[in-house]
């Protein structure tokens, strides 16, 4: 029993710190969109937006997961499954586990190098800008890694093959959609026509989209959908809290999103290297993604201290 409590509390903490780091960069957009709209909407959006990203998203998303790595437990089934404590029914999901974390990493795994490679950002580190320079080889390293993934995975079984290209296949379509949601986020700040119920609407549309990352990533925590509900849960829950209270104060941490991302590649290697039948104890997730937080918090800390010192230098100068 008190394994299994420290398992619970281990991972909850580490899905709702994960949760919360995966959705800063889209909550602060959102922070300036609720900024067009009343008091009135903005508490609609921190009550009811919440059930219908946690009831909805962070709930139906783990659920559609756990059927299509096991689908002879049926669409109905899969629900029972995920809140059933019987062994038989147990065992049969651990049966598609390796499934489940091969498809899961190499979809972390892309987003890290996509965001690496192609995505815009605030260098913590010189190696960052000189990558991000070389972009033009993301499609081809992406193609390489799939490729030695799968041989790896072929030798094992011709499903773990399968369920790695599913997971390349699926980062690639909701890659495309999330592009799509980014720009129109930026659009409703330009959108004074909007009533504050198309926004809103807007809003859970793109926060499903974006809650993909942190539903996939929390199945390298556990593979408990209860926790990862309520982990989730919390962690949309103070993300959501934030952005009403004003989330944007925290853009000053420059580099908290490096953090996050490379949490988010750490955990696709985790769930990949499970899959080859790797034991990696639950705690060794949860700790890196705290040691990773801490770190670029730090560097974030340092480089707003020595700019604020900077800046100051400079005032007095002109003085």
């Amino acid at each position: 029993m008190p394994s299994n409590f420290s398992h619970f509390i281990i991972a909850f903490i580490g899905l709702a710190l994960f949760e919360i780091i995966s959705s800063i960069d889209n909550a602060i957009i959102n922070a300036h969109v609720l900024k067009t709209m009343s008091e009135r909407w903005r508490k609609w959006f921190l009550l009811w937006g919440f059930l219908i990203a946690v009831v909805m998203v962070r709930a139906l998303l783990p659920w559609i997961i756990v059927f299509l790595s096991n689908t002879k437990l049926g669409f109905f089934g899969s629900f029972v499954a995920t809140f059933s404590s019987d062994p038989a029914v147990q065992a049969a999901i651990e049966s598609s586990r390796g499934l489940l974390l091969i498809g899961g990493g190499i979809y972390l795994l892309f987003l890290f190098l996509h965001w690496l490679f192609e995505e815009h950002k605030e260098y913590a580190f010189f190696l960052e800008k000189f990558i991000h320079k070389q972009a033009v080889w993301f499609y081809a390293i992406a193609s390489v890694t799939l490729t030695t993934i799968v041989w790896i995975a072929m030798e094992i079984s011709p499903s773990l093959g399968l369920a790695a290209v599913i997971g390349s296949t699926s980062f690639f379509i909701v890659s495309g959609f999330k592009r799509s949601a980014e720009e129109k986020e930026r659009q409703l700040l330009h959108a004074p026509h909007l009533s504050a119920v198309s926004k809103i609407i807007y809003l859970e549309m793109i926060d499903a989209s974006f809650s993909i990352d942190g539903v996939i990533g929390a199945f390298a925590f556990t593979l408990s959908v209860p926790i990862i509900i309520l982990g989730n849960g919390l962690g949309a829950f103070i993300v959501r809290w934030g952005t009403i209270k004003g989330l944007e104060k925290i853009s000053k941490y420059r580099f908290l999103k490096n953090g996050a991302m490379y949490a988010i590649g750490f955990l696709g290697l985790v769930m990949i290297l499970e899959s080859f039948g790797k034991h990696i104890p639950v705690w060794v997730p949860a700790l890196n993604t705290f040691v990773l937080i801490a770190i670029f918090l730090y560097l974030s800390e340092e480089e707003f201290r020595i700019g604020n010192f900077f800046k100051k230098s400079s005032v007095r100068t002109g003085e």
